[in-house]
């Protein structure tokens, strides 16, 4: 399977990556510190240093910022899913482990530090488009599992395969929203394998 990859965010200018990726690196920290909400370009202009004219000429407005963190750290959650998934040969195997691995790897990022999550959190409910690509790439590597379990007759081959990959997707989705995945904190260590179980009785041949 491919590399996770991270989505640009809308930007503008100047390619100039050096300087993007120091406004990032200082707009995370800044948002780390006071909130996503709290925080405006000037906020961030001040902090950096730089004029928010500069800024402007990089990014066209604060959430295009956001929407690159956002990118990141999804590319760190969907790494940690391809390295899972990748680690077992069987698709039943990659099936539970994606399970795992998804609500793991959200859990560490969104909730150790809740000023991230405010962002993680903005992206979800405001369906930015770094979100939407992520859940895309998602699904897809859910495609793939199946497909895979099709060929090696681990799954079952009735139900048109679009409908399996979103039946789950829908399943998932709960624990790849940060929005949702906040009001299934005490469940989070026991519901992947229960879900994934669930799953796995309903794809038998």
């Amino acid at each position: 399977m491919n590399k996770a990859t991270v989505t640009p965010s809308p930007s503008r200018g100047p390619v100039d990556h050096e300087v993007r990726d120091q406004i990032v690196a200082a707009a995370s920290e800044h948002f780390r510190l006071y909130g996503y909400e709290k925080t405006t370009v000037s906020d961030l202009a001040k902090s950096i240093g730089f004029s928010k004219a500069y800024i402007y000429k990089f990014f066209e407005s604060k959430q295009s910022i956001g929407e690159q963190i956002c990118a990141n750290c999804l590319a760190e959650i969907e790494s940690d899913v391809r390295a899972a998934i990748d680690a077992v040969e069987k698709p039943p195997e990659k099936l539970r482990r994606m399970f795992k691995a998804i609500v793991e790897s959200s859990l560490r990022l969104f909730f150790e530090n809740r000023k991230l999550y405010d962002i993680a959190a903005a992206a979800a409910t405001g369906n930015w488009e770094a979100t939407r690509m992520y859940e895309e790439r998602i699904q897809s590597i859910l495609q793939d599992i199946l497909r895979q379990g099709r060929e090696t007759e681990d799954f079952e081959r009735k139900t048109p395969l679009d409908e399996a990959v979103t039946a789950i997707y829908l399943v998932m989705r709960p624990y790849l929203n940060p929005v949702l995945l906040q009001y299934g904190l005490d469940s989070a260590q026991e519901a992947p394998p229960q879900l994934a179980s669930l799953v796995l009785r309903s794809l038998s041949p």
